[in-house]
């Protein structure tokens, strides 16, 4: 194996992050870093689970915990035999917790609880102030990310962070206090790595954040998502495709929506932080729309470009929710024709006012979710099906095998092309949830 094995949980922002620290710990080839997520208590325990499976797998690796969930509760990897170092999403990005001087312990070592010999610091959140635990206060960093991810090692496209940390507030998200407050980066330092990425041969980006349309109140002038794009459009002609990670819809301005619904290289494809389509329950929730404005931004879209996707996060199970509520997220999945859905079933994540909620019955959140699950297949799959006879611009991922459409619809050919081109592909047919082509004839 050459450098660091780096395990990732979660969202885009923490693949976008993994990559930065594979290239900060380049050449520690005994190291694994398990990047974690804590967006819902099932999180929690993958990143429990692969930890344990890291350390039977590779039994004299030195482990490191660092992510949202290191940040929330480091007690509870620093209790972890198998850890040998937790830090926060701060520290994380510091090239001084990556020396090669360092070397792993022994497991007896480890067994007491001692980590790599790096120096402790006072202001740590969770465990306390060791030798083992190094996070702090996350919600004191006002700065941008000293650093901006160069790229998805695995995907022809690339990922790019111009924001981080989130000054909202729902009851039922720990995400602020692992991210911090929202900050962003500046627009000519996020131009610059865009200009490097497409230089490498990237023919994509994709922005990420934790907030992403929350960009720039923080900056001199107060530029708005819609002016970072415009000005990385006109600063690297170059890139042929930018996409965007999840939004919050009420934050979509005039100037945003002119871009996704009539900017060539902005990708039709948007992924909405709908959350629910109950109007009581996206109160309980703190969200700050309503069910009309979700449906009512997804009609607009789709009436200024009738080949946009819609993807969407929905909770199933939210406290309090009862039948009649669940129905209306239900129909929200048709209603906005989402064919991309992330369905999370409702844990509750100790400090957050949805905690104290009263909750719904597990067996009924799981029920639900599966229903959830099941109606956005159903939209998805009557898409992809509508798209055979089409002719698609694809992105060929670098396997030469597969590769995704400008919707975000997953593509596979019939026979190898090169990779981290786009190529014109007439589609075929489906199967198995991708579409099959052919590169379509000039």
């Amino acid at each position: 194996m050459s450098g660091p094995q780096i395990i990732t949980l979660g969202c885009r922002l923490n693949i976008a992050e993994s990559e930065a620290i594979r290239e900060m710990a380049d050449g520690q080839d005994d190291l694994i870093v398990v990047n974690s997520c804590a967006v819902t208590a099932e999180a929690v325990r993958q990143t429990r689970q692969a930890i344990r499976r890291a350390r039977r797998d590779r039994p004299n690796a030195r482990i490191m915990v660092t992510g949202c969930a290191a940040q929330t509760e480091p007690e509870t990897f620093a209790a972890m035999a198998e850890v040998d170092a937790v830090i926060g999403n701060r520290e994380k990005m510091d090239p001084t917790h990556y020396p090669s001087s360092q070397r792993r312990l022994g497991s007896q070592a480890r067994g007491r609880g001692v980590g790599p010999e790096i120096p402790a610091f006072a202001g740590m959140t969770g465990g306390g102030v060791t030798e083992k635990v190094q996070v702090s206060d996350i919600m004191a960093v006002r700065e941008t990310a000293p650093h901006m991810a160069s790229a998805f090692a695995e995907h022809a496209r690339a990922f790019l962070e111009v924001q981080n940390g989130c000054d909202h507030r729902c009851t039922f998200c720990v995400i602020p206090y692992g991210r911090g407050n929202s900050r962003s980066i500046p627009a000519g330092a996020v131009i610059d790595k865009a200009r490097q990425l497409v230089d490498a041969g990237y023919k994509e980006i994709v922005l990420t954040g934790v907030d992403v349309t929350s960009y720039g109140p923080d900056l001199p002038g107060a530029p708005s998502l819609g002016l970072l794009i415009e000005r990385i459009l006109k600063g690297v002609p170059s890139l042929p495709r930018l996409r965007l990670s999840s939004l919050d819809s009420v934050e979509i301005d005039e100037r945003l929506f002119d871009l996704i619904a009539h900017e060539p290289r902005m990708m039709p494809h948007l992924h909405l932080s709908l959350q629910a389509g109950d109007d009581m329950i996206l109160k309980r929730m703190k969200r700050r729309h309503s069910r009309a404005d979700a449906v009512r931004i997804v009609q607009r879209l789709k009436a200024a470009r009738p080949d946009i996707s819609i993807g969407a996060d929905i909770i199933a199970g939210f406290p309090t929710e009862d039948d009649a509520m669940f129905e209306n997220s239900l129909k929200l999945v048709e209603e906005c024709t989402i064919v991309h859905g992330h369905i999370f079933p409702y844990s509750p994540r100790t400090g957050t006012p949805a905690a104290r909620m009263p909750q719904v019955d597990r067996a009924v959140i799981k029920a639900r979710a599966a229903r959830l699950r099941a109606a956005c297949e159903s939209q998805r799959e009557g898409w992809l099906q509508s798209l055979i006879g089409s002719t698609q611009s694809v992105l060929v991922e670098r396997n030469g095998l597969s590769g995704h459409a400008e919707n975000f619809a997953p593509v596979r050919f019939a026979q190898p092309q090169s990779p981290s081109s786009i190529v014109r592909a007439a589609i075929t047919g489906l199967e198995n949830g991708a579409l099959i082509a052919q590169e379509a004839q000039q």
